[in-house]
């Protein structure tokens, strides 16, 4: 036997050490390889992967959860439904990999019942596949104990009858739906609101950081704190976005763009500030923060006090909108077309279309800033598809 020739494994000192028996040891390893080899051969991983496409790799670990099935008249029935409803064969295979137990689930009392849930909601055509596929586990979960509580739940806090939101959310984050995490949701909604986060200020943040309603009440509260330390109120309508930042960044990351702000002679009290005017700063980028400080300061000329009080700036696309919106002022300046100053400030100010408004006040050169504006434009674009090359 291929066993008796194996090598160390039965030295006497290995069986001493070894918390079986030997004679139980052996029979373990017979019974662990007549496993292998009869689940290999097993009908379940042939029906997977002739079926629905899967691996054999994929196959043989939901063949070696099911080793005893025999018949494949549900699995059949669930697949055949699932194509009904518009999966595609890779989504029914994705949904029976994240969620194995759904293949041999009752189509007419469990299943059925769920996906018109779903398709209720608004997931219908190739988004019910798509969304379901990834989450198949919420087919798994009880509609009246679980699903309709949670989306119940989370409706109200979006606080509109419309469900794109409520979409939205559970495309970002499904694990509203897990174990204990109704009782979760439901703790932390009532933290935040104590904190102050109610209506629509809560509703943002469910919409951009759902996470951070599935967190530990411990977690959030000392998410929260932290928050409050850097100055923020409750009664604040920055606070929501704080929270979403803070949350949003390693505590390594925020230091390294805390020191950034002061590498550039940001006093703590000025960073502080600047924190709370414009908590999305410190979600913009190292480079982005690098440039914006270089070009107002070096180039606009602009006085360091300007970025603590406007530090929103800093977050403005220098390629798209601060960099070709200053050549034109430069422009316009050179030639005198103004009757008095324009604070670049202002320029910067404008919506898209307010500035080409303003462009086209000076009529005998329209033609002239509008190239210089379009043309940095579309110079900057060519660049990030060479990039991308």
């Amino acid at each position: 036997m291929q066993i008796l020739k194996s090598s160390s494994i039965f030295s006497t000192s290995h069986f001493l050490n070894f918390p079986l028996k030997p004679r139980s040891f052996i029979l373990l390893l017979y019974c662990s390889s007549s496993s292998s080899t009869s689940v290999s051969n097993s009908p379940l991983l042939n029906y997977l992967v002739k079926n629905l496409d899967f691996t054999e790799t994929q196959a043989l670990s939901i063949a070696n959860r099911y080793p005893n099935v025999k018949s494949f008249e549900k699995p059949q029935a669930v697949a055949n439904f699932f194509r009904n409803v518009g999966f595609s064969n890779a989504e029914i295979a994705a949904s029976v990999r994240n969620a194995p137990q759904i293949l041999f689930a009752n189509v007419e009392t469990k299943l059925r019942p769920k996906i018109k849930f779903f398709q209720d909601l608004g997931f219908v055509g190739p988004h019910l596949g798509k969304f379901l596929s990834g989450n198949s586990a919420l087919l798994a979960c009880s509609l009246d104990k679980k699903l309709i509580p949670s989306f119940q739940i989370v409706k109200k806090v979006l606080g509109n009858n419309d469900n794109k939101d409520l979409i939205k959310v559970f495309n970002r984050s499904s694990g509203f739906i897990a174990r204990d995490c109704i009782l979760k949701l439901s703790r932390n909604i009532g933290y935040l609101e104590s904190c102050g986060i109610v209506g629509s200020q809560l509703s943002k943040l469910l919409k951009r950081q759902p996470r951070i309603f599935r967190m530990r009440e411990s977690a959030l509260r000392d998410l929260v704190s932290r928050v409050l330390d850097m100055g923020f109120s409750t009664d604040s309508r920055m606070l929501v976005y704080a929270i979403h930042t803070m949350n949003c960044l390693s505590e390594q990351t925020f230091k390294k763009k805390w020191e950034l702000l002061q590498s550039f002679g940001f006093s703590e009290n000025e960073r502080v500030d600047m924190f709370r005017k414009a908590p999305g700063l410190l979600r913009t980028s190292e480079e982005k923060m690098k440039l914006g400080i270089a070009f107002f300061t070096n180039v606009a000329k602009f006085d360091k006090n300007v970025l603590v009080s406007r530090p929103r700036l800093l977050m403005n696309s220098l390629e798209d909108r601060v960099i070709p919106r200053y050549r034109v002022l430069q422009i316009i300046k050179s030639k005198k077309l103004l009757k008095k100053e324009l604070s670049f400030l202002n320029i910067l100010d404008y919506t898209e279309n307010e500035f080409l408004k303003f462009i086209s006040r000076f009529t005998d050169n329209v033609e002239e800033l509008l190239i210089a504006y379009k043309a940095y434009l579309l110079h900057t674009s060519e660049e990030e598809e060479e990039k991308t090359c």
